[in-house]
């Protein structure tokens, strides 16, 4: 027996980094990821009572496999599957692929939506119901479980599922507030990658009470400053150059900042000043990718 469903979740921009403080906000932008996961059922399966937990566990670790289109480590979404499996208390063989628009380690949260959309997928293929919140946690705990994450990215994980503005207490794995704003989203994404889980955390702790600032700007649904803030602190932290942020600035741009972790920047701008925008950025050397706030969030196929 073979069981097969899709999903998508969305990539992310950051509003406030939570590494510092572990709370922060993040918007969803509509640029997705998807997920395709097939189960079938074999001689390992949960009817097997003679199987120990541990030992039907290290078989069906033996039996998800994944692939990343584009390459990348699978870890992350087979993990996915394994704990959506055991939340149903099942043992099913399978295999998950992923395809993605959005630019993989950059700060994009690319691993949020490998994540959600996995997740949402294997329920779906199940034939189970799982709440929206559930999806979101199991997904944060692979994250954690593959060493992708510091603090669990439950911030960026809820705004790809969710979409629209969120706002999160990362460390007790809370949904503070949400609410949908509508706006074109401008992206500055270099080539090079950075792994979130190389991130010098004890820099950006040093930084808290700064955040702390930008946070109260996010629950003030003061979204543009909040980033442009948030930005300009990590940016020091981290020793990203503030070039990206000030060329905007520039030309009028409120909301714009480092995303993440870096290296891409995010930016939230009226219509009439993308080409402005593009421009501005015209001779960094990257992709410049236009997009929006998606305020739906992720979806099964």
């Amino acid at each position: 027996m073979t069981l097969k469903a899709s999903a998508y979740a969305l990539g992310a921009g950051t509003i406030v980094n939570a590494i510092a403080t572990w709370k922060g906000a993040a918007f969803g932008v509509d640029l997705k990821t998807t997920a395709t996961v097939k189960l079938f059922d074999d001689e390992y399966s949960s009817n097997n009572q003679n199987s120990s937990q541990n030992d039907r566990q290290n078989k069906q670790n033996k039996r998800i496999s994944g692939h990343i289109k584009g390459g990348g480590n699978p870890g992350l979404i087979c993990r996915c599957v394994e704990l959506t499996l055991d939340h149903f208390g099942l043992d099913y063989g399978g295999n998950v692929k992923t395809t993605s628009e959005v630019p993989s380690t950059r700060g994009l949260k690319s691993s949020s939506a490998a994540s959600n959309a996995t997740v949402l997928a294997t329920v779906e293929a199940l034939g189970e119901k799982m709440d929206i919140m559930d999806v979101i946690r199991i997904g944060v705990q692979a994250s954690l479980d593959s060493g992708v994450t510091i603090t669990g990215a439950f911030d960026d994980a809820c705004a790809s599922a969710l979409g629209g503005v969120v706002i999160t207490d990362n460390k007790e794995k809370e949904l503070i507030d949400r609410f949908e704003m509508d706006s074109t989203v401008m992206i500055y994404a270099p080539k090079k990658k950075i792994q979130s889980s190389q991130t010098n955390v004890q820099r950006s702790r040093i930084m808290a009470p700064w955040v702390d600032m930008a946070y109260d700007l996010a629950l003030k649904h003061d979204v543009e400053h909040a980033m442009t803030l948030n930005g300009l602190i990590y940016c020091s932290a981290l020793g990203f150059s503030t070039d990206v942020t000030m060329r905007a600035m520039d030309i009028g741009v409120v909301g714009v900042g480092l995303s993440g972790t870096g290296p891409a920047y995010t930016a939230i701008v009226a219509d009439d000043m993308v080409n402005d925008v593009k421009k501005a950025w015209s001779s960094l050397s990257g992709d410049i990718i236009q997009t929006k706030i998606n305020n739906v969030g992720a979806k099964v196929l």
